[in-house]
């Protein structure tokens, strides 16, 4: 884009040039008249350039804010999933942690249920 702009620019110069050229070749004025006219249309010129200048930042300007709006949504994303999966991890663990506790604590009445049986085995048996 700054190529399209810098190309259009420059054709417009050439072309201010070459038709400040023909006028003065052509022009029905004296060279006082020839000169202000000149003078007049570098100074056009120049306000135009200043313009294209102008919209250029201008252009600039909002392409960086549309930026850097949109990367801190990108960051405000990725910081939802980051917590969004670090809930949900630490949801796995405590679940995780719940179910080896309740195995462990069936897992003691068993051998408690083993020790007894086998004590009243053992008892009966003597």
């Amino acid at each position: 884009m700054a190529d399209e702009n810098s190309s259009g620019l420059g054709w417009f110069l050439a072309g201010l040039g070459i038709g400040a050229l023909i006028g003065v070749l052509y022009a029905p004025k004296s060279g006082r008249e020839t000169r202000d006219d000149l003078a007049s249309g570098a100074r056009d010129a120049k306000e135009k350039a200043n313009q294209y200048v102008q919209q250029g930042k201008e252009q600039l300007n909002t392409a960086v804010s549309q930026s850097k709006d949109q990367l801190n949504d990108y960051v405000d994303k990725g910081r939802d999933y980051y917590e969004k999966g670090r809930t949900q991890w630490s949801q796995y663990v405590d679940k995780g942690k719940d179910f080896l506790t309740e195995q462990q604590t069936k897992l003691n009445g068993a051998v408690d249920a083993g020790k007894q049986a086998y004590q009243e085995q053992a008892g009966q048996n003597s």
